[in-house]
Parts: C-alpha cells; structure tokens; sequence
C-alpha cells in the first residue's frame, strides 16, 4: 500500500472521515480473528447507539420535542441496520460448497452496498427536511432539551464511528467502515440540532436549516468516498499498489525468471488472487514445486490479508537464438 504524507488542516480532516489503507503490516493475518473482530465491533457498536438513542427518548418524552423524536427514530432505524451487518459476517465463516465455491463472503460487500443506500435516504431526508425549514420557519420549544439531545446523539454516534471505522480498518472492511460513516453522519445530523438552537438563542431562525443543508451535502461526500471502495470491491477491484506488492514479494524469491499475469480481488474482507511464475526449465517437477510453495510463502508475508493464493508455474522462455 502506498503511504500518503500529506499534511495541514484540510488533510487532517480528510484523513477523519475519507476512508483509506493502512500498512498491511498492521493488519490481522487469521480469517477467524478478522471476522470475530467485525462481529465484535458491530456489537458493541450496536449497544452504543442502543443506549444513545434510549437517552435521547427519555429526552423527547421530557421535551415533547417532535424534532427530536424523528431524529431519534433515525438513529434507532440505524441501529437496526447493524443486524445484516453482523449477519454478513457470520455467513462469511461458513464454509464454501459446490454451489458457493468460493465461499460467501461477498455478503460482507452486499451489506455495505444496502448501508450506503440508507445512507444516501438519511442525507436526501435531511436536505429536503433543511429546505423545507427554509422556506417555512419552524418554531424551536423547550431549547435546553433539545441542545442537550442533539449533543448527546453526537457524541454517542461519534464514539460509535470512531470505534467501527478503525476496527474496518484494522480488518480491511469496507462494509464496516461504511457503517462507521454511517454513525458518522447521524451524528452530524445531530450537529444540525444543536446549532439550530444556538442559531435560535443568538436570533437566527433558520440556523438549523442552513448548518442541515450544510451537513447533508456533506454527507453525501462521505458516501461517494466510502462507497467507491464498497462498488469497488464487487468489481474485483483492489487498491493501487496491492498487485505491485504482490508482483515485488514474487520476484525476491530465489530461481523466479519472471512474473506475469499477477491477479487479486478482495472477497469480503480478505484477498484471494494468482500470478503465473517463470523458472528455469530445467527444474524437475519437485523443484518447481517446491519454488511455488516458497512464492506462496513469501506473498502471505507480504500481504497479511491474502488467503488464497493459486501460483502457476511455467518454464522460462529460452532467449532467441542469433540469426
């Protein structure tokens, strides 16, 4: 993976909430302990927005703020999506069969296309709710309570997106990061509230329309970003650099001649892929084998998310003879 120095301010706050590739060295090397770590973050991410929007119903029915209440069913309809999320990984463990040959981790990618659909209901919501604010005020009632919700949701989706977006980049999720984003942008959602009440305390009425339209554009950035990686990776696309990686381990290994027609595709949140190696043709069958396992070896070392991996072995093409 390429490693990016960019730095300032902008870049900081890219780096926050764009998804992007870590070392793969510090990434998880077992199957089995990737897919208990996105189990486990969904939920324990679950309970945080669990408890988060049970806060902010004790608020509403305090309140009567009619406001709060659709926010606070929006955060509970998310809660609700973490149900496929944790499904998905759990029908990933599941063997491969005749039918599913190469397993069913895919519905890990599958997921993450349905959570960027809410998303992108949840963002087309609150802009027409922003401009439907502008264009007919609203009256803001009990504004302490209501501060207080909008304060709440943010920071109970922040802690949950936080926590989800790191674990799917620990384990290479993409759907785990989207859900992450996912958190992410109720929690914005919840940034329109309260600044809708400073607006109202410092006299600006339509504050809280103007800081939601505001966040609902900017949430449907954070959606282009994170589901280019999700669409990505239906497609058998993998990330600038992985085949480089895997084409260099290749070449280290002692007795290659040259490597061709190096291929990978993620499937859910682990790599699968073939190269075709060439040796020297007078190499028996046993050595070029034993050439191949030392290739597979060196490629695992080099790519830890990489599960399978096919190597084709040919003989190296002997040079053209001079005329």
């Amino acid at each position: 993976m390429t490693e990016h120095h960019h730095h300032g301010p902008w870049a900081r706050v890219r780096h926050l909430v764009v998804p992007h590739s870590h070392d793969p060295a510090e990434g998880i090397r077992s199957a089995e302990e990737s897919s208990g770590v996105g189990i486990r973050a969904a939920w324990i991410g679950l309970a945080g927005m669990t408890a988060t929007a049970l806060l902010q119903v004790a608020i509403v029915a305090i309140s009567g703020s009619t406001a709060l209440l659709a926010d606070t069913v929006h955060n509970l309809g998310h809660a609700a999506t973490t149900v496929p999320l944790i499904l998905a990984f759990r029908i990933g463990r599941r063997p491969s069969s005749r039918r599913y040959p190469y397993g069913l981790r895919r519905a890990e990618d599958l997921v993450g296309l349905l959570i960027g659909l809410i998303v992108a209901a949840s963002a087309a919501w609150i802009i027409a709710d922003s401009i439907d604010a502008l264009l007919h005020p609203r009256e803001l009632t009990h504004l302490g309570w209501v501060f207080a919700a909008g304060v709440v949701g943010l920071l109970g989706n922040e802690a949950v997106a936080v926590y989800r977006i790191r674990a799917g980049r620990r384990i290479h999720s993409a759907a785990l990061v989207a859900e992450g984003q996912h958190a992410r942008a109720d929690g914005l959602s919840s940034v329109a509230v309260v600044a809708g009440v400073v607006g109202v305390w410092a006299g600006v009425t339509r504050a809280d329309a103007i800081v939601g339209l505001l966040i609902g554009l900017m949430i449907l950035g954070v959606l282009v970003a994170t589901m280019r990686t999700v669409v990505r990776r239906l497609m058998d696309g993998v990330e600038d650099g992985v085949l480089d990686e895997l084409t260099s381990a290749a070449t280290t290994v002692p007795g290659i001649a040259g490597v061709e027609r190096v291929r990978a595709r993620w499937t859910g949140h682990r790599i699968e892929g073939d190269l075709v190696v060439r040796v020297p043709p007078d190499l028996s069958l046993l050595e070029a084998h034993a050439v191949a396992d030392q290739v597979e070896r060196s490629l695992h070392d080099a790519v830890p998310h990489l599960e399978n991996l096919v190597v084709h072995v040919h003989p190296a093409l002997s040079p053209p003879r001079p005329a």
